[in-house]
């Protein structure tokens, strides 16, 4: 079925109609590190709101579920938030788990929320998995867990490091250390339970959404993409990142999973006299360069997005365009 949109000059090809009840009218949002993604589900959600339309946005960010970690992983502002509803942030203390599970539970409660509203739902971040896991209904409560097994695991790595399971990852489920961000210690963690558990085989079969999904997607050039990440790295250290850095270990053990996240780790480098402030900035921005490099290979999977240029102009005509027309596909009567 095609449908035009009044709004927009456009068409929307729609897959067959089934729609589930607490399932909103999705955009996911997607791209690497430092591509403006923030800024635009701010903007789309400003220009839907001004065309009446209920709009709430949900952060698909690993990182952003820890509460107290805000400059490092580049949350929405107070002010910003008191525009746009928002979930997904502040979920857990950083010495808490929070698995891809937990995640799809907490964002399945918000959508139900916003069906109930009439709202439109913004699925935005750069957790590949994350968006997958809702978008495409992956059935992230059927992978297998045992605590044995992770405490096993755990043990290993503070005894033989991360590169110790990483090796152990590639040796059982090569295809699952490919996609796995081999630096994070507590995705290797778990990776490493799945495959001890039941080794290399596929993740189970999405359920789908339950109607259809619009996905849109930032497109940086490498060059533009590596100036803008050591220019956030610089202005997060400026922020007070640091700072930031030291309230939280103040209360909670450093050695966490969560400090080894892009920032933190390189501010906690500063406070222990390892790494200079310079070192730290010019530290964080290769990391994240290298993230966005794995995060741009998960995204060329993903077949059904739209790449909007995001360097030259603004990409919110293109995302404004886009989302009216499928609004306007889902409701031709409108």
């Amino acid at each position: 079925m095609r449908a035009r949109s009044r709004f927009a000059g456009e068409s929307y090809r729609l897959p067959p109609r089934v729609d589930v009840p607490g399932s909103p009218p999705l955009i996911v949002l997607a791209g690497p590190t430092a591509s403006g993604k923030t800024a635009l589900s701010l903007a789309l959600a400003g220009e839907l709101c001004a065309r009446g339309i209920t709009v709430e946005i949900i952060s698909a960010d690993s990182r952003q579920v820890y509460r107290g970690m805000d400059i490092g992983t580049a949350k929405a502002t107070a002010e910003e938030r008191a525009r746009v509803p928002h979930h997904g942030l502040d979920l857990v203390d950083p010495d808490q788990p929070f698995s891809v599970a937990d995640f799809a539970a907490c964002t399945t409660d918000a959508l139900t929320g916003i069906a109930e509203r009439g709202g439109l739902a913004i699925l935005v971040g750069g957790t590949g998995f994350y968006l997958r896991s809702i978008a495409g209904g992956l059935a992230v409560d059927e992978l297998p867990w045992d605590t044995a097994v992770r405490a096993d695991i755990e043990a290993q790595l503070a005894v033989e490091g991360l590169p110790a399971l990483a090796a152990e990852l590639w040796r059982l489920a090569p295809t699952r250390a490919s996609e796995v961000d081999l630096r994070n210690p507590r995705r290797v963690v778990r990776a490493l339970e799945i495959a001890r558990l039941r080794g290399d085989t596929p993740l189970p079969v999405p359920r789908g959404y339950g109607r259809p999904v619009l996905w849109l997607g930032l497109s940086v050039d490498a060059q533009t993409l590596r100036d803008r990440i050591r220019s956030r790295a610089r202005s997060q250290f400026e922020a007070g990142l640091i700072e930031e850095t030291r309230s939280l270990a103040a209360r909670f053990d450093p050695s966490l999973p969560s400090f080894s996240g892009i920032g933190y780790a390189e501010a906690l480098a500063v406070l222990d006299g390892h790494l200079s402030y310079e070192q730290a900035i010019a530290e964080d921005a290769r990391r994240n360069v290298l993230f966005a490099r794995r995060q741009a290979t998960w995204f060329r999977r993903e077949r059904d997005i739209r790449w909007l240029d995001a360097k030259n102009g603004s990409p919110l005509e293109g995302a404004l365009s886009s989302t009216l027309a499928y609004l306007g596909a889902l409701n031709p009567a409108t």
